[in-house]
């Protein structure tokens, strides 16, 4: 990714230039750091302090990585060897907070990517937690339950020493659902010999999990564009919406849309995309991808009406309202165009940076409302944060429970976004909003608490 520095504000630009000089090999931090630290130069211009304090020059540089290796044994009795990562980069506003991603994609610079926007995600929530994000180049796509737990064994026998419910609580992610957080936990509570529930969060319902975990990453996407559109007087009623991904975040997007009156019309995975005008037959995907955990494109082979498109993105298909819900810069400047063409309303992330900067420039230039993914995805890491109060209080709280709060977390998290982007001159910005709200809460801790 080429960063062009020239147009950076003054205030950002020379911490910019040396966080690319010290990481010129990793293209998704640096394009995360760029995008942050260009959309809040009017806050440090309101706030002096936070430059004289070396709030950024802290920020952009994590309290701690962790990487190690893997080692573990296959079925066929073959060693195999994996890279493991875990990157703390802030517990100012509490311990660390992140999830852990098994994916052959897994890099430092995608963990440090996803820890620095798990930052602002976390503080925007309100909740006291802080910013951290880790995992493997292990793909378990394929791998028996087996390997599958002896991996998780091998993968938490080193990692177990640098968490704790104070310290760091991780969570699931791509490629880590309920059965590898069952491993993952195990291993730690055998290693060392505590039950502590809220050190792992994503854990299943019958022991120490919440209700509306599963759920709310995807519901909390809806629950943010439904918010943004509230705004001018709108609504989800009769909408057509388009999701990438065939997950947990897509397939409870697409759940909680039809709930409040929208038609979601689009899925896909890495195989291509299906479409169906009909409205996506919910219970067929979820066989398709949590029971059957096939391609796609099988789908539309059992669903009359649908179809499938090979090696392509949904962005083409005409859609009132966009949730990517699958990668990092999925979502392109054609992508952008095409979806602006057919009318796109408003765009919510459910992903973590789904999409790329200049697609991000082309919305907010057609007046697309565009909710950025440290808010808009915030349903997940806000339910964890429910969970962990539940695990400390042990108690267990009911899923009408559950929800109401996430909702309300979710008004909150639009309302923190909205009112910064307002007070920052930026009406409308989501980016600058959800940017400048999480940064002026982390930098007023980091002052208050001092050099460290």
């Amino acid at each position: 990714m080429s960063l062009t520095l020239l147009d950076t504000p003054p205030a950002v630009r020379g911490v910019l230039e040396t966080v690319v000089a010290r990481n010129p090999h990793e293209p998704e931090f640096l394009q995360a750091v760029h995008e942050v630290l260009e959309s809040i130069a009017p806050v440090l211009d309101a706030h002096p302090q936070f430059v004289d304090a070396g709030i950024l020059e802290r920020l952009v540089e994590p309290e701690r990585q962790i990487m190690f290796r893997v080692p573990w044994v296959d079925d066929d009795g073959r060693l195999q060897v994996n890279r493991g990562f875990r990157v703390q980069f802030s517990s100012v506003l509490g311990p660390y907070k992140g999830g852990l991603r098994f994916h052959p994609s897994v890099n430092l610079s995608i963990i440090k990517f996803l820890g620095f926007e798990q930052i602002f995600k976390n503080a925007l929530t309100g909740q006291g937690i802080g910013g951290a994000k880790g995992g493997s180049d292990f793909d378990p796509h394929g791998r028996s339950d087996a390997e599958i737990m002896r991996f998780c064994q091998s993968f938490m026998s080193e990692l177990y020493r640098h968490l704790g419910e104070h310290t760091d609580v991780p969570a699931g992610d791509i490629g880590v659902g309920a059965r590898e957080i069952g491993y993952l936990f195990g291993q730690y509570r055998k290693i060392t010999n505590r039950h502590e529930s809220g050190m792992f969060t994503g854990k299943g319902v019958q022991w120490g999990g919440a209700e509306v975990r599963t759920e709310a990453t995807g519901y909390g996407a809806v629950y943010f564009a439904q918010e943004m559109l509230a705004v001018h007087g709108e609504s989800l009623e009769g909408k057509r919406v388009g999701v990438s991904g065939s997950g947990n975040v897509a397939i409870y997007a697409i759940d909680k849309a039809y709930q409040l009156g929208a038609t979601p019309v689009t899925a896909s995975d890495s195989s291509g995309y299906v479409v169906d005008d009909a409205g996506i037959d919910l219970a067929l995907l979820r066989q398709v991808k949590e029971v059957d955990r096939t391609r796609i494109s099988a789908y539309a082979a059992q669903r009359p009406g649908a179809r499938f498109v090979e090696d392509a993105r949904p962005w083409e298909v005409a859609v009132d309202i966009a949730i990517p819900s699958a990668t990092q810069n999925e979502l392109g400047a054609d992508d952008a165009r095409a979806l602006i063409a057919n009318g796109v309303r408003a765009v919510a992330e459910g992903a973590n940076m789904p999409s790329t900067p200049e697609a991000i420039e082309l919305f907010q230039s057609a007046g697309v409302l565009f909710g950025p993914g440290k808010a808009a995805n915030a349903g997940g890491v806000a339910t964890s944060a429910l969970e962990m109060s539940q695990n400390a209080a042990r108690q267990r709280w009911t899923f009408a429970d559950s929800e109401a709060k996430l909702r309300s977390i979710m008004q909150g998290v639009h309302r923190a976004a909205f009112d910064a982007a307002e007070r920052y001159g930026r009406p409308g910005d989501y980016v600058v909003g959800a940017n400048s709200a999480s940064f002026e809460r982390i930098a007023h801790a980091m002052l208050a608490q001092g050099v460290i």
